[in-house]
This record gives structure tokens, C-alpha cells and sequence, in this order.
């Protein structure tokens, strides 16, 4: 029978149960929603195309909080962090009563303190949510009350992985992957016992603790994790006397930042993005950031150098170096000079002739007359100032003459040169309200070196075009859209055919790749553009603002940085393609008679060439070649200007002729005045008289 006391008691402790379940009521009704990790805010993660981080961005509070699973961490990490933190993780159901009571016995004792907090990780992540501290009593029952509902609404593995989200590490870094890549300079999947051990400590006690703050506070925490996992049995005794012996970290880490200019591009076109994924290569463009930057202090710190590799089967940008430092103040670092719009200078001659080719005007070994010649009042002369008369067009781009490629660029039209460049995805700038003309084909136009890979990328591949894509920019991003060639197969196989024997630079190999320099008007920008079987690179070279740096041009800038960039390839590097059905093999000689010299399609708009003039010797001049005193010298008669095949006389009697040389060597018979004289193939001479002795 209930006695009058037990039923008082009854009804105090009934009333306690109601008075604590209203409490409780009360808890979970202020508690804040339990939080998706999908959407929980995070910093961006820029990552490469195998998913390695490229550059992560903080939260918009300024915090490095990574997003991370447990997958993504060593399996290690999460046995010693489950056996240190609460070894009954996996059964509880938020929290261990066992190390509550434990906990509430030491509070007693320890006259309303709390001693331990008894924890379960659930518990930690809802004081993580909340922000809260738990240093009171109805704090804890609070967080306990919220523990209950993660452990109702979500699994195991969103816990955990909420925890290895938010756990705090020192400062503003947050979860295990931020703090592994500050600490330790690596993403957490291989961590040592001895790094695993300090980032289960450092939770715990993050400002105190700081390795990079206190580094004696951070070994002492992490060897008693060791010490304590040995008593449970999860690691042996000789791993964590091996482990103690590991340094500690006593300084923060910079995070990744490569292709800093494409990672900010991509953050703006995707707003709210937890990861973005780039078809960028981590090891590719880590070693190329590497080589512009030293090739720019080397040439000038106001010089950057910007570099772009692609893959020429998909347009993939496999590597995009915007300058040669995002923070080199004196080069202007945050400019991205890939898609800055600047003079090409010669690179446009390779797709000129190949218009040629595939007209039916010419072939690589049709000859071509490189003179002074006017167009109105456009006079183009070469980059060294000087002519060399009847030469190959295989000669004329690998020397990158100016002449015959702007006589060419007439007889083909600038107009369809511009075409062609819009086909290759290219997006030429002009003046405005102004027509193609045959400044564009020296570089009177304005592209970005984004532009120029895309160009030699459609060469490369038989004349297909192939839109670069870095896996942000919409494909869309240029108002025409067409899948018209390039160049034909054949035309485009003779260009690359002829840019694999262009002289490499000092530090490369012959017949490696296919490239073609440009320098721009007063020094200002150097370019260099190759390709093999897998890989375009294009390279430039030159001052963001615009200024001329004095000697700077493609062969000695940016043509040494592009062997280099090949160099730096490994695997991917490729032979280039094979010859495709129809490619003439011939020499001159063997050529069809319209195809062994180069004719203008309307040669009355190209000013004729000047009448041709001797050389050498002068007019009146006295030689003394040894004839007096028994010498049988000879002389050589040398001339400019004209047009081959040239006629040599003396005195009115032949005595050479040349097809395509210059000059000639005559045999006096002896002493005195002689006249030397010649004629051009169209009937045009010169003569000089001279005393021989």
C-alpha cells in the first residue's frame, strides 16, 4: 500500500518528468533545422580533370571549409578518430549514457563543474551547428536533445561526415581536408599515424593547440592520442613511439592556387557551386605556372608570359597559365593574358599560304619572288630589312618573309583569311567599320592567344576546327557557329609539313613539333605556336600594358618557353600526323608548269619590280684581281632587283647564266677596261664599266 510519503515522492518526480518534458519541448522547438551537407555552406573547390584541387575559395564569412566525405579520408583518420572520440559511435543512438553518468558524477564532485563533457561525436556536431558553448548544465541537455534529432533524421555517415566538415582546427580553418592541406600540404586520403593522431587532437582545443601557434601544445596533444589509442588497442605501442618521432608543423600551409585566372572565371559563371570541374591537368599546369614564371624574371619583372595547351582530338585546355604570377605587382599578375587581344605579328602566315594550297595557286616548293614590291600605298618589307630574291614558299615560311606572304595574302584575299579565322573558332578583331586588309596578314589585327591555339589546333587536325573548352565557358560563347573546314586535309598537312622544319631555338630538337614564331610592331608582344600529334601549345610573351620591351621577339622569347612546355609533356607526347591521300611529293622541277612559280591571279595590282642593277662591282671602280702579275683571278658579278633568270655579259659576250642565283663568276682573259652587263627575264638590264689589273 502507497504510503503518504511515497506517493509524495511519486508526484515530485512525476512532476520533474512533466516539468523536463516541457523543457524539452521547448529545446526542440528552438533547435535549428537539421542541415543537409549538400547544402551546408562550403568553400568553392576548383578542381582539375581527375578531380584534384586546383584552388578553393573561402565561405563568404572568410572561413577555409572544404567540402569532404569520409570516403575521401583515410580510413585510418576515421578508426582512431571514432576509437579517441567515442568508441560506441556505431550503436548509440546520439548519446553514451555510460559517459554521461560518468560526466554527471564528476560535475557533482566537482561542486557544479563540469570536468568532462562525455561527448559522443553527434553531440559535437550539434555544438558545431549551433555555435554554441556547452560549459552549463542546460547546455548540455540541449545539446544531448540535438544529438537525439540528428541521430533520428540522419545516418551515420552524414554525421560523420558533418564532422569532419565543421570540426574546428585553429583560426579560420575548418573540417579535416582544409586543415590537411594547411597543415601538411596534402589532401587527407594517405595520412601518417603521427598526422592522423594531431588532427584528431587538434578539435578539442583548436586555438591552443595550433601547431603553427604552439607547437609544444600540439605534440603534447597529439602523443597522448597515441598514447590513449595504445591502451585501446588500436595501434601498437612501436607505431606510437614511432610516430612521436615525426616533426610537427609549425607553420600554415598557402593553399593550392593554380589556374588562378580560369578558377576566378569559373567561380563567376557558376555562382553557388560547391565544385567546379576544369579540364585542366594538375601536373601539367603546375609545371607550366613553374616555367612562365621563371622565364618572365629572367627576361624582365615587368615582362609576363602567358602559355595555353589543348588537346587537339577534343579542345580541351589542358593547361592555362594567365601570366607569370597572380601577385606579380610589376607585370600586372591579375591579368589574364590568354584572352588579352594583341598584334599576332607573323602568326597568321601559316594559314595565308595554306589558303594558297588549297586554291590551287601554289605548293610548298612553287618559287616565289621576294623583292621590294608596293600594293598602292602599302609597302611591306621583311623583318631584317632585306630581300632575297627568287626563293621557295617551304623557304618563305620558314623564314617568315614578309613579302611573299603579303603578295600571297593579295592574290588569296584578307578577307577569306579573316573567315577562315572565325571557322577555327577564332574571333578576330578589326578597327571598326573597317574591311580586311593586307595589314592582317603582318599582324593588323587584334586576337588572343586562345584565339591562335584554336587556329593551329584546326591545322593540326587536318583543317577540322575544334572549339577550346575549359569546362565553364558556355558553347555559346561567340555569336557564329559553323563546322565548315578550315583548311583542306591536304593544304593543312603541307603547312604543318613545313612549320616541323623550322629551326628550332637553342634548347630544342629538330622536326619535334611544328611551330611558328611572330613578333609584333616595336617589340610589344612575342609569340610561339606548335603542335605535335596530341598537344597545341601557344606561348606569349610581352608587357600587359603594351610597352615595347627592346629585343624581344619569338625566336628569343617565347620559342625557347614553348620547347619547353613540350618538354614538360611527359606521356602525351606524340608524332604528328600522317601525310592524308593526294599530298604531292614533288621538287620543283617535277611540279606541273602552273604550280613551279607563283603567279598573282591579276598581277597588274602588284607594282612591278625594279629593273635590275649591278651589284657589285661598282661603276668605275679599279679591281685589281692579279692579272698583271699572272694571276688568273676571277671575278664575281653580283645583282639586286630584277627578275630571274638573269643573263650575264661582258663586253657584249655571254658568259653566264643563272636561274635563280644572283650572281656569277667571269674569267678575264687579261688587263684593262671591260663592260660588265645584265638582263632580267624580261628583257631589263643594267651595266657598269670597271679597270681590271
Amino acid at each position: 500500500m502507497l504510503t503518504a510519503a511515497g506517493f509524495a515522492l511519486f508526484v515530485l518526480v512525476l512532476a520533474g518528468f512533466i516539468q523536463l518534458s516541457s523543457i524539452v519541448s521547448q529545446m526542440q522547438a528552438s533547435l535549428p533545422p537539421v542541415p543537409q551537407l549538400a547544402s551546408m555552406p562550403v568553400s568553392v573547390a576548383v578542381v582539375d580533370r581527375s578531380g584534384q584541387l586546383l584552388r578553393p575559395f573561402t565561405t563568404v564569412d572568410g572561413r577555409w571549409r572544404l567540402p569532404v566525405t569520409s570516403a575521401q579520408v583515410d580510413r585510418r583518420f576515421i578508426d582512431m578518430l571514432i576509437a579517441y572520440e567515442d568508441h560506441g559511435f556505431l550503436d548509440h543512438h546520439g548519446v553514451e549514457w555510460g559517459a554521461m553518468l560518468r560526466a554527471a558524477g564528476q560535475y557533482v564532485g566537482a561542486g557544479g563543474n563540469i570536468v568532462s563533457g562525455g561527448s559522443t561525436l553527434t553531440m559535437q556536431v550539434a555544438r558545431l551547428i549551433e555555435g554554441a558553448g556547452t560549459r552549463n548544465l542546460w547546455g548540455k541537455v540541449r545539446q544531448m536533445v540535438h544529438a537525439d534529432r540528428l541521430e533520428a533524421q540522419l545516418s551515420k555517415d552524414d554525421i560523420l561526415n558533418l564532422y569532419l566538415t565543421l570540426a574546428p582546427y585553429g583560426g579560420n580553418i575548418e573540417g579535416i581536408r582544409a586543415a590537411s592541406l594547411a597543415y601538411f600540404g596534402k589532401e587527407p586520403t594517405r595520412l601518417t599515424t603521427a598526422e592522423a593522431a594531431l588532427l584528431v587532437a587538434l578539435p578539442q582545443s583548436p586555438e591552443a593547440r595550433r601547431p603553427d601557434r604552439d607547437p609544444a601544445a600540439a605534440r603534447r596533444s597529439r602523443d597522448m592520442v597515441l598514447d590513449r589509442l595504445v591502451s585501446a588497442g588500436e595501434i601498437p605501442a612501436e607505431e606510437a613511439e614511432a610516430a612521436k618521432q615525426e616533426p610537427i608543423p609549425t607553420a600554415r600551409r598557402q593553399f593550392p592556387m593554380l589556374a588562378s585566372h580560369m578558377a576566378e572565371m569559373a567561380v563567376r559563371a557558376q555562382p553557388g557551386a560547391r565544385q567546379i570541374d576544369l579540364t585542366v591537368d594538375k601536373r601539367l599546369q603546375d609545371a607550366l605556372e613553374r616555367l612562365g614564371a621563371a622565364r618572365a624574371k629572367q627576361i624582365d619583372p615587368r615582362v609576363s608570359v602567358a602559355i595555353v595547351a589543348a588537346d587537339i582530338a577534343t579542345g580541351e585546355i589542358l593547361a592555362s597559365v594567365g601570366s607569370a604570377g597572380m601577385f606579380a605587382t610589376q607585370s600586372a599578375g591579375y591579368v589574364d593574358m590568354t584572352k588579352a587581344i594583341r598584334s599576332p605579328g607573323s602568326t597568321l602566315k601559316p594559314l595565308i599560304y595554306g589558303l594558297a594550297f588549297e586554291l590551287g595557286l601554289a605548293h610548298p616548293e612553287s618559287l616565289i619572288e621576294d623583292r621590294p614590291t608596293a600594293f598602292g600605298g602599302y609597302v611591306p618589307v621583311n623583318f631584317d630589312g632585306f630581300s632575297r630574291g627568287t626563293v621557295t614558299i617551304r623557304q618563305a615560311l620558314m623564314d617568315s618573309l614578309n613579302v611573299p606572304a603579303v603578295v600571297v595574302l593579295d592574290a588569296v584575299g584578307p578577307a577569306r583569311l579573316v573567315s577562315r579565322m572565325k571557322r577555327a573558332y577564332a574571333d578576330p578583331r578589326l578597327p571598326i567599320n573597317t574591311a580586311p586588309s593586307l595589314a592582317v596578314g603582318l599582324g593588323g589585327v587584334g586576337v588572343s592567344l586562345r584565339d591562335l591555339v584554336s587556329i593551329y589546333a584546326a591545322i593540326a587536325r587536318g583543317g577540322t576546327p575544334v572549339r577550346l573548352s575549359d569546362g565553364v565557358t558556355p558553347k555559346t560563347s561567340l555569336a557564329f557557329e559553323t563546322a565548315a573546314p578550315v583548311l583542306d586535309p591536304v593544304s593543312a598537312w603541307y603547312v604543318a609539313n613545313i612549320l616541323a622544319g623550322v629551326p628550332p631555338p637553342l634548347n630544342g630538337s629538330p622536326g619535334r613539333i611544328a611551330y611558328k614564331t611572330g613578333t609584333s610592331y616595336g617589340y610589344r608582344d612575342a609569340w610561339a605556336i606548335g603542335f605535335d600529334g596530341k598537344t597545341v601549345i601557344g606561348v606569349w610573351v610581352g608587357r600587359p600594358d603594351g610597352a615595347p620591351v627592346p629585343g624581344l621577339s619569338g625566336i628569343i622569347g617565347a620559342a625557347p618557353i614553348l620547347f619547353e612546355s613540350f618538354d614538360r609533356l611527359g606521356a602525351r607526347a606524340a608524332p604528328m600526323r600522317k601525310a592524308p591521300p593526294g599530298v604531292l611529293y614533288a621538287s620543283n622541277t617535277e611540279l606541273p608548269l602552273p604550280l613551279k612559280r607563283f603567279r598573282h591571279p591579276n598581277f597588274d595590282v602588284v607594282a612591278r619590280d625594279a629593273a635590275p642593277k649591278i651589284a657589285f662591282p661598282a661603276n668605275g671602280v679599279d679591281l685589281d684581281l692579279g692579272l698583271t702579275a699572272g694571276n688568273a683571278g676571277s671575278l664575281v658579278v653580283k645583282v639586286r632587283d630584277g627578275v630571274p633568270p638573269f643573263t650575264f655579259f661582258a663586253n657584249g659576250a655571254p658568259f653566264g647564266r643563272s636561274a635563280f642565283a644572283r650572281q656569277n663568276a667571269w674569267q678575264p682573259d687579261g688587263a684593262g677596261y671591260v663592260t660588265l652587263s645584265v638582263v632580267d627575264a624580261e628583257g631589263r638590264g643594267d651595266a657598269v664599266t670597271v679597270f681590271l689589273n
